[in-house]
């Protein structure tokens, strides 16, 4: 029997409760994709090699722009374009879109050689494997499963093998179609499943989640490797949450439409739906709680707050008095960085 009690959301910059899993499969590329590459020189990249992107930020600027000259020049000597291809000589610095990248569907098509060893890096991060899968001394790491997995994710790791060998031969072009949103990454291999919606893990330190945005990078050593047909599709926040809820629909249900505050009582002249996020309105707030009561559940969301936020998700809340003290529990989203919140106790933060 459902407890008389409602699930209060006390704020949030966005609320959307849904499950982190996608579509196995594709009829076909979806429009709304552009190219990221013009087939006509390497406007719009710059060369990186295996970096620690936050590294590089924390130069300071001048040694920073003279550590990217430094690897532009490099990747000028061993890049071209050749009929419309990206074509590496196996050698040199990577190639990095200037842009970034948060939420999308990435389309890759290589062609490489025998004993080459490639990827893909997704948001400055190792990596989509591309290898070759008939090398006998690179069966010990996984080689003989084939390219597409996320290898560098801990042993043992969703996604880090993939789920069937779907190379094609030397010689012939390989299609890699990836859908990434948040660390949820999905890989198809020559239109064949390889990776079901597996988490990416932060390479450069595996205690922090991936990075929220960062570029595409193209790995490349030990052999030419050839691409062409780079295009993206950047997500926008109701496609990247209709893309988490769709393989688990029948488990998780949204509480929030993405457009408005239907289902939703309390103060909510303090709040508004900005860019499918609900939003505290500047100077207002107020407790938000949702119109449906709920009993036993799972529930899942994403927040952003700003610099010295103190909200919360208080559970099975009743509707009037103070949440924060009244309901099963809240759980605390405060920005435990702030000053201001420096002599709270812990069990406060």
């Amino acid at each position: 029997m459902p407890d008389s009690f409602r699930a209060f959301l006390l704020s949030a910059a966005a609320a959307a409760f849904v499950v982190t899993s996608s579509p196995s499969s594709f009829a076909g590329p979806p429009e709304g994709f552009r190219p990221l590459f013009n087939e006509k020189d390497l406007s719009g990249w710059h060369g990186m090699p295996h970096f620690d992107p936050r590294k590089l930020a924390e130069m300071p600027d001048e040694e920073r722009k003279a550590k990217l000259a430094e690897w532009d020049t490099d990747a000028a000597a061993h890049w071209s374009v050749e009929n419309g291809e990206l074509v590496n000589d196996g050698h040199g610095a990577y190639l990095v879109t200037n842009e970034e990248f948060t939420d999308y569907e990435l389309l890759i098509d290589y062609k490489t050689v025998p004993l080459a060893d490639s990827g893909i890096y997704l948001k400055a991060t190792p990596q989509v494997q591309i290898w070759d899968f008939t090398d006998p001394a690179k069966f010990n790491l996984g080689a003989d499963k084939g390219s597409g997995g996320l290898w560098n994710n801990s042993a043992g790791a969703p996604g880090k093998d993939p789920l069937v060998l779907a190379d094609n031969p030397f010689g012939q072009w390989n299609t890699v179609r990836v859908l990434q949103v948040g660390a949820r990454t999905s890989v198809w291999l020559n239109d064949k499943l390889v990776v079901d919606n597996a988490i990416m893990e932060n390479y450069w330190d595996r205690e922090i989640p991936l990075m929220v945005s960062g570029p595409i990078e193209l790995q490349t050593h030990g052999g030419e490797i050839r691409w062409r047909n780079l295009k993206i599709k950047e997500l926008s926040t109701a496609e990247a949450n209709q893309t988490l809820s769709s393989k688990d629909a029948d488990a998780f249900t949204s509480i929030f439409n993405g457009k408005d505050l239907s289902g939703w009582v309390g103060a909510t002249d303090g709040y508004e739906v900005t860019d499918g996020a609900i939003q505290c309105q500047k100077g207002s707030g107020g407790n938000l709680l949702t119109e449906k009561e709920y009993g036993n559940f799972v529930a899942r969301l994403e927040f952003r707050l700003p610099p010295g936020g103190n909200n919360g998700l208080a559970i099975r809340a009743p509707l009037q008095g103070n949440p924060a003290y009244q309901a099963m529990c809240e759980l605390q989203v405060l920005d435990s960085t702030h000053p201001k919140y420096a002599n709270l106790d812990k069990r406060q933060y």
